[in-house]
């Protein structure tokens, strides 16, 4: 990773990816840590930990892995499960001493999810809010505007700030949910980078990061662009070339992927920028321009 003011939280902890589930599957604790160490090593700022369901069914292997983990590095971690119970035991087993004196994370925080927040009154941490969806009417709904993820990052925050749970902006990152571009018909990816811009421009979010996941936005495309190029590759340096400059400045991604800014006359770019401009149809046929020659 070497663009300047970007941080990135290592993803590779997850079983999403097939390595990291064989190493959960396996129960293999030396993998898990020289996972870590590697993404350390390739400038990781944080490790997020997900053991995906095996945290739900065996909440003790959650712990055992963030023990583990922080035996081997000095980062921080974001401690990533859905279950109350599950991250009550992660947190209390995180040893702030070995992280160099720096928080946790707890992700991920939703208006739908907002039982979550209580987990930063067992420990002072930092959190993760996740502005794509809200609550309406009692309902989650997922948000379809750069507008509507401002509003619910803003709501969210102050409901933090304000309710004794001892956090300040700088404790905070939003994350506007990166979605597919082979899938994305409805401007989601648009919306995305207007809620970086929104939240960015706000007086009363100044200091809050702004971040989001990078891997699902080549899902689904071929690995080489019409140019003969990386595209996968290039679509994500393409992202962070288009988001960095409105605000965007921490990435959910691979440590040693050599994330760059992109020239402008880039083709990659050049199509990104006008696919995220379309609608339906028309973002579909653009989307294969950029990988089937003409």
């Amino acid at each position: 990773m070497s663009i300047p003011g970007l941080s990135i939280i290592g993803e590779r902890i997850n079983p999403g990816f097939r390595s990291t589930k064989a190493l959960f599957d396996n129960e293999d604790i030396d993998g898990i840590q020289k996972l870590a160490r590697r993404q350390a090593e390739a400038g990781a700022t944080c490790l997020n930990v997900n053991a995906g369901d095996k945290a739900i069914s065996d909440p003790r292997f959650m712990v055992e892995i963030v023990r583990a983990i922080q035996e081997v590095v000095n980062l921080p971690l974001s401690l990533d499960c859905p279950d109350f119970a599950v991250q009550e035991a992660a947190l209390q087993a995180y040893d702030q001493a070995r992280a160099g004196g720096r928080k946790p994370l707890v992700n991920s925080i939703s208006e739908s999810r907002w039982e979550l927040a209580e987990l930063l009154k067992i420990r002072p941490c930092k959190a993760i809010l996740m502005s794509s969806e809200q609550v309406r009417d009692g309902k989650m709904v997922h948000n379809r505007t750069g507008a509507e993820v401002h509003e619910t990052a803003r709501r969210m925050a102050e409901r933090l700030k304000e309710g004794g749970y001892g956090v300040g902006n700088a404790d905070l990152f939003v994350d506007v949910s990166i979605c597919t571009l082979a899938a994305d018909t409805e401007g989601l990816i648009k919306m995305a980078l207007e809620g970086i811009r929104a939240v960015r421009d706000d007086p009363a979010l100044a200091g809050i990061h702004i971040m989001g996941g990078l891997s699902n936005l080549p899902q689904h495309l071929p690995d080489k662009a019409a140019d003969g190029s990386d595209l996968k590759f290039q679509l994500e340096c393409a992202f962070l070339t288009v988001a960095m400059p409105i605000g965007f400045d921490t990435v959910l991604g691979t440590p040693w992927r050599e994330y760059a800014l992109l020239p402008e006359d880039n083709f990659v770019l050049r199509e990104f920028r006008r696919i995220i401009e379309l609608r339906d149809s028309d973002a579909l046929m653009a989307i294969v321009d950029l990988y089937q020659q003409s």
